[in-house]
């Protein structure tokens, strides 16, 4: 299957540095983004660590293994690897970075088959023209405020604590992760970011921007949307479109 991969990240209009990080690569068949939280240094480091982390596990279990490996147990030792580095840098090596985490996404395409592995409330979509999905579900405590019925959808502008996220990478020594499964079709596309452009484009947009344009333009569309929407947070946006 041909898998085409566009991505970018922006600092976004009010913070003074970037905190999300992204990874691309091709020949592993892995893509992820992350949101790191912890405040000055730590947000930062906790998202790169994360990435790196999760790239070095796979590629040493590809020389060790090969293909034959079970992808969900692959996933599952990535985010508990990076968890534990992330942990143990803040709490052991250098305790005023105690409390950095991350949000993490995961895509790794296996054998014709897609795993989407998540932790945090970056999330990622799914596109099938014309329908758009989010297939991740957010750790977040606005989230579990709406599953409980606490508040209702029209609410959530005005929720206090709507960017508390309750399950993230690092903050504790050991995380779980879900994980989803997806054969692509042709011409469907996974749309993965971070909450600095799914808190301020919303769903119906940017399925709107999925249905209009074509696929190497909607991450740079939906950078700049975020951003004249007031680009709060840092944005990173990816796409993964499984050409025909």
């Amino acid at each position: 299957m041909g898998l085409e991969v566009w991505c970018q990240t922006d600092i976004g209009m009010k913070r003074e540095r970037n905190e999300d990080a992204f990874l691309v690569d091709r020949e592993l068949g892995l893509y992820m983004v992350a949101d790191g939280m912890g405040g000055h240094r730590g947000g930062d480091m906790a998202s790169k660590m994360a990435v790196e982390t999760v790239r070095d596990v796979f590629a040493r279990y590809y020389t060790e293994m090969g293909k034959n490996i079970s992808p969900k147990t692959l996933i599952n030792e990535a985010y508990k690897q990076a968890s534990n580095a992330i942990f143990d840098k803040s709490n052991v090596e250098n305790p005023e970075l105690r409390g950095m985490g991350t949000t993490l996404v995961v895509a790794f395409m296996h054998k014709d088959t897609l795993y989407i592995g998540n932790v945090g409330d970056s999330r990622a979509y799914l596109f099938s023209d014309p329908y758009l999905w989010q297939i991740t579900e957010d750790h977040s405590l606005v989230n579990e405020q709406l599953k409980l019925g606490l508040i209702s959808e029209e609410n959530i502008d005005n929720f206090v604590a709507r960017n508390v996220i309750t399950r993230s990478v690092g903050f504790e020594r050991d995380v779980e992760c879900d994980i989803i499964e997806r054969n692509l079709q042709e011409g469907e596309m996974v749309l993965m970011c971070s909450d600095g452009l799914s808190g301020l484009v919303s769903d119906q947009r940017i399925n709107k921007m999925c249905q209009e344009l074509h696929p190497a333009e909607i991450v740079p569309r939906a950078i700049e949307e975020a951003k004249e929407s007031g680009g709060d947070d840092n944005i990173t946006c990816m796409v993964l479109y499984s050409k025909p």
